[in-house]
């Protein structure tokens, strides 16, 4: 199954997220990685993710992917694992930040590589963002551009996913779900 978590700022994803890998390596035996996305580059990041790693399972793999996304879901999908994503948002942020400071335009094409990546992958996928667009409109324009692409790329990810669940106070609402 294929499946995207979205929610606002600990809303419970990571933690539904984590619940769903645990209970499918006890039906499955199969292997967890954990593709981590965020950069530790300020003390409230390092705080967020210690707190992430604190909460998973020690034995679960973990692979930083800062910025080549598609490429490490390749590498690492097999029809007998479960791949947890977290998170696209952060991805998305690295990716456009990236862009911005060598003057690139990178992002649609690591994006429709991300798509298609999904779209190929054999193996399960847990795909986790958080939810931007339902606040006020940002004034700086790279916000502004932040909080549009990360709305038009979870709407990417929601039309080829099975699964798409809100979370919000950790009680998941299931939007779509193909049989």
């Amino acid at each position: 199954m294929k499946q995207l978590i979205i929610g606002g700022a600990r809303s419970g994803k990571s933690k539904m997220a984590q619940n769903y890998a645990s209970q499918w390596q006890s039906n499955t035996q199969g292997e967890v990685i954990v593709i981590v996305t965020a950069q530790n580059k300020d003390g409230a990041m390092a705080k967020r993710i210690a707190h992430h790693q604190a909460n998973r399972p020690p034995h679960w793999q973990t692979v930083e992917s800062h910025l080549a996304l598609a490429s490490t879901l390749q590498r690492h999908s097999q029809a007998d694992n479960l791949i947890m994503v977290d998170c696209l948002t952060l991805w998305l942020s690295n990716v456009l930040l990236h862009d911005a400071e060598q003057s690139t335009n990178q992002y649609p094409v690591m994006k429709r590589q991300l798509i298609d990546t999904i779209k190929a992958l054999s193996g399960e996928i847990v795909l986790i963002g958080n939810e931007v667009g339902q606040g006020v409109v940002p004034m700086g324009a790279l916000c502004r551009e932040f909080v549009d692409q990360s709305g038009w790329l979870h709407q990417s990810i929601a039309e080829c996913v099975d699964k798409v669940i809100v979370s919000i106070a950790g009680l998941p609402m299931v939007i779509k779900e193909r049989a």
